[in-house]
Parts: structure tokens; C-alpha cells; sequence
């Protein structure tokens, strides 16, 4: 046993030495001393760490190797542990760590430039339920398909060690392991390797907020890990801010730069970035981006944040006070598609009408509540940055809490008509934002995703319990009658029921050509891909109609009016508009417009797409979104109305992407 100033890459756990050996390092301020005990092929051996200032014990083990399973001693005492920064737990979080030598895996990404968040088009995915194997192996073989689709960046919700054979990843109390119930480390590493080599970036979904309920350790070797002042939803934060907070930042710090260094990742979304409570002067979340930043060593990343009071700060520029991250989940937009296509407006949509200057103003702005008063939490909601890039806003109409909170897990699909389901994926895919499918939702899988965890009895009863209440928040859900029906988290079918049957893709193809058609319209038309701030303005034609025109060019100063589109949406009936005193409906000089697209073309299942324009003035069929691009008159206005369907395109720019 030795204690010698060993070069380390991460601060804390257990890191293969050139020289030979193990080098274990483990933050530990409550304790007199630490042995690290060491399983071997005769009987597990156990070695005294030596004390470092601030805590920390650490030490050299020559005779441990790769492969070997350990765990930490405390004080002397009959219980052993787990260690807190392990890199995994192969017998889950209860279980004895496991020494990996990350340097072991032979990656093949070295040109791999990364990604930076203009551009992207990111897909939700939970490794349990996205294949019906539920792990890191078997999803890989589905990269190429999603990369053909059209997807850019894969989101993996978390996959932290958590307890139990199955979960959403949440309740993560190993935040250096990957669960095992997915495969191994360098199962995750091929993954993301696989994902590099077919275009794919991936980002990771981590919880630092609060741990688990379940196989938490990490009060057993400090106190400190959890903050006394402030409270989460869940329990205990993380204390980032009071006594002894700064091994915990660096623990953290250690655990972001650890997922982008050793595996590769392309950043991260941070879950409820409003139960990270930090009050001092460098925010935590400021910190980790930097971090991350430096971790990547020139590669591009991409930091999405959720943050349900909507605080803009989280991405504003260092520079103006920001935290410097990416993006922001837009709820907002969600919540306002979930209102128009359900009609309902209950619970946390009660701010929400669903109505066209909502949808106007999320394209333009964002989020729609920026500092107003929210009836629903009777306080203002939101901060105001109206210069916000249209980048900075991920917008989505379903997600893994989304769908869940629906009660009986159902997608939106089933929720609402063909017409306006398909109308409002178009809308989605060709605004400005940053758009987000979630797993299934491209082949509108029938396959439910319902909350599931595995807990031993007693807390699953209390998860359950805490669940159904949750959701009686909505009026619909808070009858006997509804929670008779919400199925139990713990019951296996219920995570059973959620896995994907990929033979949809061919049952459902045209909702599937749908997305890819559309992913192709955003990637080949200018106008859709430039997500330049003040490229797009919309106006309200109809109580449920409206039209955006996406401005060619780069701003008034260099306009380009022959490559501008209209986008116009009309989840309503047929709309016979007359007289149309609107500027925006104005085709460029000399030009008229075409349907370049349409959700109503029979491929997708739509009744088909007459000329919009007619002697009758605008004529918009219901429910329906339909994309309009100019093209050279090439006969008198009168004579062209007079024969609705000369000129009508045959979608040629999507079939010139080969």
C-alpha cells in the first residue's frame, strides 16, 4: 500500500496507474479512517487509505487490477459501501464497484467534430423500453435508421446507476456508473462511438439536482453532499452552496467532465435545473459549462437545460450574467399544441388557449410567459430576452413527462384527429427552434409510455401513492374513476408495455414518410434551416388559422423575397379567406404561389391539396398545414385562377435531396 502523489485525471474513485496498480481517492470528512477492501480470487484483502487535507483519504494498490470488485470500510465499521464516484456496479448500486480502465476501448471517432445546437434535430430515447432487448448494444443497431430519418442528436434520458431492473433513470444514485441493466461501460462507449460514425451526436440527460431515494451512499461518507437550506421536490438538494461545498462542486464538476472525457458524449440536458439551488457567487451550472467546454478539447457540445419558471439567464452570454448554455426546453410550446389539439386546458395548461398568436409568438419569441402573471401558480412566470436566437429554444409536442402525465400514457396522436396531429408536427419540424422527437413518435407508435420504476415494496407504494397524486392536479384524472385506471410504476407489464415495436415503422409508413419528408424539407430549404432571429413573422388569419412567412436573405438589408415560404395552418374547418387584406399572403413580384407541401397529400393519409389560391379568393382546407414557395407566373393572374391547378409543384425540392 502507498500513498504517493499519483497523476490522476478525475479528483475522486478509482483510476488505473501507469506505473502499476490502482490509485483510490474518495472523499470521506466525517470518517477517522477508510480501508478500501479488494475482492480477490482467495479472499477480499483490505487496505488502510491515508488522510489528505479537506477529507479527502486516498492510496496506491499495487496488487489491484482490472476487473477486480471493491468497496470502501469506514471507520472500522461491519458495513462496506460502495464507492461514490464508481465507474460501475455490475450487482447495481448495492453491490461491491468494479475497477474499469476506460483507456481499454479503441474508438474509431477521432475526426469526430462534435455539434453545436444550430442545426440539430434531437430524439428523445430510453434505453429500457427503445428496444426490446433494453440495452446500449441493441440500440445501436438502430443508429442508422434514425440518422436516415433525419435525426441529428440522440438524447439518452439518464442511465446513472439506479435500483432496481427497471426505471426511468431519475432516481440515479451512482452518478459515475452506468446502469448495468444496459451493458457495460464500453457497451455505452461503442454506442456512442457507432452514433459518431453514422453522423449522430449524443447528449446525456443528467440529474443534478437530487439523488435517489434508494442506494444512496453518499451520506454514509459526508453529510455535507446534501444542503440543510434548501429543499427539492424530492428530498434533500445537493449542497452547492453552504459548509464544505466545494468537494461536492468538484465532485460534480468531476462528474461532467468524466461522461464528456471518458465517453465521448456531446453534452448534456440538465434535468430541473430549478431544484439546483446554488447561492453563491459562481453558479454550479456556470461552472459545469465551462467545464464542459474545456473537457471537450475543441469539439463542439451542446448544454440544453430544463427549467420550469423558464429563466432565460440559463443561456444568456457570460458576458450579460448567463450561465452560457445552449438551449431551453420550451414547454410553453407544448403546452399551448396539447391545448389545440385536445381542447383541454386543465391543471398547468390552464394558462393556454391554443390559439394562433400563441404558436405566432413561440416561433418568434420563444417562451410565451416572460415575466406575466400564470393564473396556475398565481405569480408571474418567466424572464424577458427577446433577442434570443430561435436556437435557444427546443420545442417538442411530446416527451417522456409529457406523455406519462397524459394518465393513461397515451401519445398525442391518439389524443387528437389525423388532421391536426399531422398539421402540428409540421409545424414543429419547419419552425425555427430546435426540434425534439421523442422515441416512436415519428412512426406514432401505439405503444404507451407510462412512468415505471422498480422499487422494493414499501417505497413503491409511497412512489405510487405520490404519483397518483401528482397527477390529480388534473380535474379529469383526480376522479375515482380515472385512478382506477393509472397503472401501478413497480407492476413489470407496465414497463413492458412501454417498449417500441419497430414492425410500426412499416405498419404506420405514412406518418413515418411524413417526418422524414419534412426533416428533409427543413434540411434542403434554406429558409427552414437558417434559424436566424427575425427570419420569420406570422399573422392570425382565423380563429384557428394562421400563416408564417419564412424571409430568404439575411434581414432587410439583403432580402431574397423569391426564396421566402409560407407556412400556413389552419387546425380549424375548411376557411374560405375573402377578402385577405394580409401582406404576409403577398407572393413576391411577379411570382404566385405553389404547394411545395402538404400534410393533406394522400401519401401521409390526406384527402390531397387543391390550389390554395382561386377565383374565390384563399381557399384553406381544415386541418391541414401546407407550405407554399413562388414560382414564375407564367400566365395572366385571371387565366391562372381561372385553372387552379396549373402550376401546382410537384414537391421538386424534396426530390432533389438524393
Amino acid at each position: 500500500m502507498k500513498n504517493e502523489n499519483t497523476k490522476r485525471r478525475m479528483q475522486i474513485g478509482a483510476e488505473i496507474v501507469a506505473q502499476g496498480g490502482v490509485h483510490f481517492r474518495v472523499w470521506a470528512p466525517q470518517s477517522r479512517t477508510v480501508e478500501v477492501i479488494v475482492e480477490d480470487a482467495a479472499q477480499p484483502q483490505a487496505f488502510e487509505l491515508q488522510a489528505e487535507a479537506d477529507g479527502y483519504f486516498s492510496g496506491l494498490v499495487l496488487s489491484a487490477k482490472v476487473g477486480r470488485r471493491y468497496r470502501f470500510r469506514l471507520n472500522g465499521g461491519d458495513k462496506l459501501f460502495p464507492d461514490p464516484a464508481s465507474r460501475f456496479q455490475p450487482e447495481g448500486p448495492h453491490g461491491p464497484s468494479q475497477i474499469i480502465d476506460p483507456n481499454s476501448f479503441q474508438w474509431t471517432d477521432a475526426e469526430w467534430p462534435g455539434r453545436e445546437i444550430r442545426g440539430q434535430v434531437i430524439y428523445e430515447l430510453h434505453l429500457g423500453t427503445f428496444t426490446p432487448e433494453g440495452t446500449f448494444a441493441a440500440a445501436a443497431r438502430e443508429l442508422q435508421e434514425l440518422a436516415d430519418l433525419g435525426i441529428t442528436i440522440i438524447e439518452l434520458m439518464p442511465v446513472a446507476e439506479f435500483p432496481g431492473k427497471f426505471g426511468w433513470g431519475y432516481d440515479g444514485v451512482n452518478l459515475f456508473s452506468p446502469a448495468h441493466i444496459y451493458g457495460t461501460p464500453d457497451d455505452l462507449r461503442a454506442f456512442i462511438d457507432q452514433a459518431h460514425a453514422v453522423g449522430l451526436g449524443v447528449i446525456l440527460d443528467v440529474v443534478y439536482n437530487h439523488l435517489g431515494p434508494d442506494g444512496n451512499y453518499l451520506h454514509e461518507f459526508a453529510e455535507d453532499y446534501f444542503s440543510d437550506k434548501h429543499q427539492t421536490d424530492w428530498g434533500k438538494a445537493i449542497n452547492f452552496d453552504g459548509k464544505n461545498s466545494a468537494p461536492v462542486r468538484d465532485y460534480y464538476l468531476a462528474n461532467a467532465a468524466y461522461w464528456i472525457e471518458e465517453f465521448h458524449f456531446d453534452g448534456f440536458r440538465f434535468d430541473a435545473t430549478q431544484n439546483i439551488y446554488d447561492d453563491s457567487a459562481d453558479h454550479i451550472l456556470a461552472a459545469i459549462t465551462r467545464t464542459v467546454r474545456a473537457s471537450a478539447k475543441g469539439r463542439a457540445t451542446i448544454l440544453v437545460a430544463e427549467n420550469e419558471p423558464q429563466h432565460v439567464k440559463l443561456v444568456q452570454s457570460p458576458a450579460c450574467g448567463g450561465y452560457g448554455m445552449d438551449a431551453l426546453w420550451n414547454d410553453d410550446f407544448h403546452h399551448s399544441a396539447m391545448v389545440a389539439l385536445t381542447g383541454r386546458n386543465e391543471a398547468y395548461y390552464t394558462d393556454y388557449l391554443g390559439k394562433p398568436q400563441e404558436f405566432i409568438s413561440a416561433v418568434k419569441y420563444g417562451y410565451l410567459y416572460q415575466g406575466q402573471w400564470y393564473r396556475w401558480q398565481l405569480q408571474r412566470r418567466g424572464t424577458s430576452d427577446l433577442s434570443l436566437p430561435p436556437t435557444s429554444y427546443v420545442t417538442f409536442i411530446q416527451n417522456h413527462d409529457q406523455i406519462a402525465n397524459s394518465g393513461k400514457g397515451e401519445r398525442c396522436h391518439l389524443l387528437t384527429s389525423p388532421g391536426r396531429y399531422r398539421a402540428m408536427t409540421a409545424l414543429m419540424l419547419l419552425a425555427p427552434g430546435t426540434p425534439m422527437l421523442f422515441q416512436g413518435q415519428e412512426f406514432a407508435a401505439s405503444q404507451p409510455f407510462y412512468y415505471f420504476a422498480d422499487h422494493e415494496p414499501e417505497l413503491a407504494k409511497l412512489v405510487f401513492a405520490g404519483r397518483n397524486k401528482e397527477l390529480s392536479q388534473f380535474r379529469s384524472l383526480a376522479t375515482p374513476e380515472a385512478q382506477a385506471y393509472l397503472r401501478d410504476p413497480a407492476a413489470p407489464e407496465t414497463f413492458e408495455l412501454c417498449k417500441l415495436d419497430f414492425t410500426e415503422r412499416k405498419r404506420n409508413e405514412k406518418v413515418y414518410q411524413m417526418h422524414r419528408d419534412l426533416l428533409k424539407l427543413r434540411r434542403k430549404v434554406t429558409v427552414f434551416c437558417s434559424q436566424r432571429r427575425g427570419s420569420v413573422d406570422g399573422a392570425v388569419l382565423a380563429a384557428e388559422a394562421f400563416v408564417l412567412r419564412f424571409f430568404g436573405g439575411e434581414g432587410v438589408d439583403n432580402p431574397k423575397p423569391d426564396d421566402d415560404r409560407l407556412l400556413i395552418i389552419n387546425l380549424g374547418m375548411d376557411l374560405i379567406l375573402n377578402p385577405a387584406p394580409e401582406p404576409l399572403l403577398a407572393p413576391p413580384i411577379d411570382k404566385e404561389w405553389t404547394v411545395l407541401w402538404s400534410s393533406e397529400d394522400p401519401r401521409y393519409g390526406g384527402l390531397g391539396t387543391p390550389p390554395l389560391e382561386t377565383t374565390e379568393n384563399w381557399l384553406i382546407p381544415g386541418q391541414a398545414a401546407i407550405v407554399l414557395a413562388p414560382t414564375r407566373r407564367t400566365e395572366m393572374v385571371e387565366e391562372s385562377l381561372a385553372h387552379p391547378n396549373a402550376g401546382h409543384a410537384s414537391g421538386e425540392e424534396l426530390q432533389n435531396d438524393k
